[in-house]
């Protein structure tokens, strides 16, 4: 007697839920290893916020420094900043968990070009982050001040200070990933490699209203992050092309 037929209606179902299960375990991995960074960097709060606000202290006028104008922001602030700086440092391990997810379904192919992309992200994403503290933050923080109206005392908010500086980390940080995304977008065919070159005018413009928004609304902030945007931009242009020419065949194979 032979046995009886799989049930082929639950196949996909039990195919969904081992794949939620596989997520439910990757989001995990990167909760608590986000969990295990924020240790270390709640007990060095105080000094994260320190180094932090280094780069504004060193431009202001001498006997002004940062006020708290609320009793728990001496402790709440630097508090909030320990768990997004664990956050901010637990990105390559969240980047490489969604890689993980998603690399079973791609072609061999596919994962020689995925993962030399994932690394790449993570190292641009953090080249942003320093960009705007070395360069952004000093540069931006002595034209505020220099444009401070006569007779007004500059003396900042803890809060809003780290609000505005973890604002230009993250956008800075995603604006450098620029190469990457155009290289997927090449690569990909959504869009075609002569389309870009031949209308930078308009890449151009675009790139400065991003700026815009991602940035606080000052020209010095906006310009800091244009002008680095383009250049990326045209850097993923050579490395799209330089993908392109030496693009193999696709393979016709199941995925590895």
């Amino acid at each position: 007697m032979s046995d009886p037929a799989p049930d082929t209606d639950k196949l996909p179902e039990s195919s969904l839920i081992s794949h939620l299960l596989e997520l439910r375990d990757r989001l995990l991995r990167a909760m608590i290893a986000t969990l295990v960074i924020a240790v270390p960097c709640l007990y060095f709060a105080n000094d994260i916020f320190s180094w932090l606000s280094a780069p504004l202290l060193a431009q202001m006028p001498p006997g002004t420094s940062l006020i708290a104008t609320s009793v728990v922001a001496p402790f709440m602030t630097p508090f909030k900043l320990a768990l997004l700086a664990a956050f901010f440092f637990a990105m390559p391990v969240i980047l490489y968990q969604i890689w993980a997810f998603i690399a079973p379904g791609l072609y061999r192919h596919e994962r020689r070009f995925a993962l030399p992309l994932f690394v790449s992200s993570v190292v641009l994403f953090y080249a942003g982050a320093a960009f705007a503290y070395s360069v952004v933050f000093p540069t931006a923080f002595r034209f505020f001040v220099k444009t401070t109206p006569e007779g007004v005392r500059m003396m900042t908010d803890i809060t809003q200070y780290m609000d505005f500086a973890v604002l230009l980390f993250f956008a800075f940080g995603l604006a450098f990933e620029i190469p990457v995304a155009t290289v997927l977008l090449v690569r990909t065919g959504l869009v075609k490699l002569q389309t870009l070159t031949s209308n930078r005018g308009y890449v151009l413009l675009a790139i400065f209203i991003i700026a815009a928004f991602l940035t606080p609304p000052d020209p010095i902030s906006q310009t800091l992050m244009a002008l680095p945007m383009y250049a990326l931009f045209e850097a993923g242009i050579i490395m799209a092309r330089l993908l392109v020419r030496a693009r193999p065949p696709d393979p016709e194979g199941d995925p590895a």
